[in-house]
């Protein structure tokens, strides 16, 4: 056999061939090594005699080819996930230069008008068609008549109007949804969690709540044959109970990789009632960008609760949720594919001698304001119950599930 040339001898040696490698003592073929190692290139005819000392018989020869092309086909896995992982980020950057662009196109929006709607988050036909004239003006400092124009060209654009029933129709058939773990759970919420839709769970503690939280964010990143959709979460977090060791308890009950699960978890801790709202603002800014499709809120009520005390705060209370959660509701509006789950306590009410005394807390602003409204409870050891209460296409009906080290399920 031929022995092993030098890479310097470019009529013996072709980049792109296969080569061994004296530093490492194993043949390349393709993948991220094959680079890394180019100067040590040479001639490949024979891994036995470019170092024949290295197997004592046939069999280990065999063995070794083996674990050569296992970490091959690894390396070039690794090089086909980024490059995937790179193309989903070109095409998000891609999807809101779109949206930038379209915006640029109104008539009367210059370079300054511009600047000022996407440091207000309004980067999008939809954000600008849907949000109240009221709202732009005051977060963006545009005028009046300007407001009013973006906004009807805008809906122009759109061809937001009146629709037949059957557009619906066919716009529901193709709604996704989230898988919570548990298949009960799920059939009880019409197959999931849907998007566009905020979705509402109070209890009391030790129901499952931050639990169910803390499950969605991981299988959101599914993929869409597995419940998920392949997408990231955004969780902002009032009470300080968001806890990565869960999501990695989680995480390795689907056998994903932690690691990758929790870079995929955008945290924002919310410390008053005003940064909570302020948070949510600038989501608006950032769920094309990172591709959020998910949204928490965990809790909705909490810092309101512990801010506004007494009958005389109360009127400015409801006022501030019920602003607030109508900037949900925007969002679920402007971006169809995306989810918004949130948390709310509960609070006993002392004139009932009969029957359940908790109520949701957040009286009928928050009722209203929720598309969906579900009671838990628990049941006995691990399990517990989730009560549909509210929801426009959903009868009430109750499903048994459990929390495990695991996550959730059935």
């Amino acid at each position: 056999m031929a022995k092993a040339v030098d890479t310097k001898d470019k009529s013996e040696f072709v980049e792109g061939q296969a080569y061994y490698c004296p530093e490492c003592k194993r043949t390349h073929t393709k993948g991220k090594i094959y680079k890394e190692h180019l100067k040590y290139a040479q001639m490949e005819n024979s891994v036995e005699e470019a170092n024949p000392n290295t197997y004592d018989d046939e069999e280990e020869l065999i063995e070794a080819f083996n674990e050569l092309e296992e970490e091959e086909r690894t390396d070039e896995i690794d090089i086909q996930l980024e490059d995937e992982k790179k193309s989903d980020i070109d095409g998000n950057e891609d999807d809101l230069k779109d949206c930038v662009d379209a915006v640029k196109k109104l008539p009367g929006v210059g370079e300054a008008t511009l600047n000022k709607l996407i440091k207000a988050g309004f980067n999008s036909l939809e954000s600008i068609a849907y949000t109240p004239p009221s709202i732009i003006k005051e977060e963006s400092g545009l005028g009046d008549k300007t407001t009013e124009r973006l906004v009807k060209a805008s809906m122009t654009q759109l061809g937001i109007g009146f629709k037949s029933a059957d557009a619906i129709w066919e716009h529901r058939k193709n709604i996704a949804r989230i898988t919570t773990g548990s298949q009960e759970l799920d059939d009880s919420l019409g197959g999931g969690v849907e998007t566009g839709s905020v979705i509402e769970f109070f209890g009391e503690y030790r129901t499952g709540k931050t639990q169910i939280m803390h499950q969605l964010c991981v299988n959101v990143q599914l993929p869409k044959e597995k419940g998920g959709l392949e997408g990231r979460a955004l969780y902002i977090d009032t009470e300080g109970t968001f806890r990565p060791e869960r999501i990695i308890q989680m995480a390795e009950g689907l056998d994903l990789d932690y690691n990758n699960v929790l870079k995929n978890i955008v945290f924002g801790r919310a410390y008053n009632s005003d940064h909570q709202i302020l948070l949510i603002k600038e989501a608006a800014n950032i769920i094309k960008e990172k591709n959020i499709k998910l949204i928490v809120v965990d809790s909705l009520i909490g810092h309101f609760r512990s801010e506004y005390i007494g009958r005389g705060t109360l009127a400015n209370r409801q006022q501030t949720i019920n602003s607030h959660l109508h900037d949900l509701l925007r969002l679920c509006d402007i971006y169809t594919d995306l989810a918004i789950v949130l948390t709310n306590q509960v609070q006993s009410k002392p004139d009932v001698f009969y029957g359940n005394p908790l109520r949701a807390t957040g009286g009928n602003i928050v009722a209203h304001g929720s598309t969906i409204r579900v009671y838990l409870r628990k049941g006995k050891g691990e399990q517990r119950i989730a009560k549909i209460v509210d929801a426009p296409h959903l009868p009430e009906c109750e499903a048994i599930f459990s929390i495990t080290e695991s996550g959730i399920s059935d």
